[in-house]
């Protein structure tokens, strides 16, 4: 059977700051078989790629990361004999699922995946599908170590956000986007999510400014 080439996959994704993010293969109970590999980043690296990318003559879409994405990805998928699999595609993909077996990650009380190293700045952009076993070096064990948010004494990110969209009870969702919506949401808008931001982990992968903007932006529809 032929084997995943991780290092020539995780050679093609350098040059636009994307990363190998852990795979695992699926069991009998699964809807799907084979072997996962998620596609993703950690901080803003892929940042300068895809300003890049998207500054070349003819780039118009509504979804310019996520055509970005499919691009790269999708020309590994092709060189590679694997099925590509984006968040965005219908029906949707359990991709917080799949990070959570394939890096061992717990949510934070904002939702987003707690990872020790990078903490709240990183990202699952896209995924590989091969009929491939699970190479030994993407094998990893349960993390061992105290989840950082159950070691957060103060919380910050939960008294951060100026609508209290954040909370014990769980996300706002219709309250958050209202407020980066409005004219009161422009801090917000401008700077990215406050309570994001007030986390103190993984601070030397944390986005640039215009990132947080562009993201909130998308976030926001506008």
């Amino acid at each position: 059977m032929v084997e995943i080439p991780l290092d020539k996959l995780a050679a093609a994704l350098a040059p636009h700051g994307l990363i190998l993010r852990g795979g695992f293969e699926f069991g009998e109970n699964d809807e799907l078989s084979g072997t996962l590999v998620l596609v993703g980043s950690a901080g803003d690296g892929w940042w300068q790629p895809f300003q890049d990318w998207l500054s070349e003559e003819g780039r118009s879409t509504d979804n310019p990361l996520d055509s970005w994405t499919r691009e790269i990805v999708g020309a590994l998928a092709a060189d590679h004999g694997a099925r590509l699999i984006m968040p965005n595609d219908r029906p949707y993909a359990p991709f917080q699922q799949w990070a959570m077996r394939a890096e061992w990650l717990r949510a934070s009380p904002l939702g987003i995946l707690m990872h020790p190293e990078y903490g709240l700045w990183h990202s699952y952009r896209a995924a590989l599908l091969f009929d491939a076993p699970l190479p030994d070096a993407m094998i990893q064990a349960a993390h061992n170590v105290i989840h950082a948010c159950d070691a957060c004494v103060g919380k910050p990110c939960l008294n951060a956000c100026p609508v209290g969209a954040h909370s014990r009870r769980g996300f706002d969702y219709a309250g958050c986007l209202a407020h980066v919506r409005g004219e009161a949401g422009e801090a917000c808008r401008a700077e990215g999510c406050f309570s994001r931001n007030a986390c103190p982990v993984g601070m030397d992968w944390r986005y640039r400014s215009e990132v947080q903007a562009f993201l909130q932006t998308a976030f926001a529809g506008l």
